[in-house]
């Protein structure tokens, strides 16, 4: 196997000032009464949009070839409650460990915990699919303030700075993180203890190509592989932002497709059955997915969507 390129410079430089740009953030969280942090989230979500041509680039270059029915305004509406939310979201994430208990269940309408309860009734443990929209880690942080036992598939940060602020925080919410590129063993671990595993499918690989919004998406296969050799139970969960800024949590079963007994058939069968679940809640907050990861990139490369 070929190694990693080496970041340039540039590179290294922007991944290094997104580690202060953490660390400082963290701080001002820690230290800013929740309303003025929710602010303080949608300032930084509107100076990223102005200050990143690319990330602004790809999210617009995404939702119209997502939503091509949209006119230029709507495009451009919509990046910027991308932006705002995802700049709230993540100082919301920073200030959480200050948050009581109490102040966490409150925050949270959950439903579909029994479907969760009846899953680990089943001993194999569970695999929750969630996705890069919403407040996926208030999610994790509300399950594990209800007492479950939470890991989450993470990958690390480009800067390890930012990579120790995050899994720090992660950890003081009560979930246990581990990297992606340790993540089979691990996830069999869990599962063996009957704990849940918290997946997050929705970012580019180069693994298989399934339809995510009706085009071709390099999606993970993780999921539909270790539902095949264990058995384990497979939910959605989503923690969708509302007008008023609470959440509603929602745990909800995998549409699971009919099996064929060829593993590579069935494989994508699962995954394009987990890819419709996460598009169908999509579709019905576009604002909080994170339209600025390039989703389609793999496809792209290999000429199967237009450039």
């Amino acid at each position: 196997m070929a190694s990693r390129k080496a970041p340039s410079l540039k590179r290294r430089i922007v991944y290094r000032a997104g580690g202060c740009i953490v660390s400082c953030a963290s701080w001002l969280a820690r230290i800013f009464p929740e309303r003025a942090v929710d602010r303080v989230g949608t300032w930084l979500g509107r100076l990223a949009i102005r200050i990143s041509k690319k990330h602004r680039t790809r999210t617009e270059s995404n939702l119209r070839m997502c939503y091509p029915e949209w006119s230029d305004q709507e495009i451009q509406n919509t990046t910027k409650k991308v932006f705002e939310h995802f700049g709230k979201t993540a100082m919301r994430f920073l200030r959480a460990s200050r948050m009581s208990d109490e102040e966490v269940l409150r925050s949270v309408n959950a439903t579909g915990l029994e479907l969760l309860d009846a899953a680990l009734a089943e001993g194999k443990g569970v695999l929750l699919i969630s996705a890069h929209f919403g407040n996926w880690e208030r999610g994790a942080h509300y399950l594990a303030t209800r007492g479950y036992k939470v890991s989450v598939v993470a990958r690390d940060a480009n800067d390890a700075k930012a990579t120790e602020v995050v899994n720090k925080k992660r950890s003081q919410q009560g979930v246990e993180v581990f990297s992606r590129g340790s993540a089979a063993k691990e996830i069999l671990s869990r599962l063996k203890r009957n704990e849940i595993v918290a997946i997050l499918p929705d970012q580019n690989t180069w693994e298989i190509y399934v339809p995510f919004f009706g085009k071709p998406a390099g999606t993970a296969v993780g999921p539909a592989v270790f539902h095949l050799r264990t058995g384990v139970p497979i939910l959605g969960s989503f923690c969708i932002e509302m007008e008023d800024g609470s959440y509603k949590g929602v745990i909800q079963r995998l549409d699971m497709p009919e099996l064929s007994g060829d593993k590579d058939e069935d494989v994508r069968r699962i995954m394009t059955a987990i890819n419709a679940m996460i598009e169908n809640v999509v579709r019905m907050h576009p604002e909080q997915w994170l339209w600025m990861h390039d989703r389609w990139k793999a496809a792209r490369n290999a000429g199967l969507i237009e450039q």
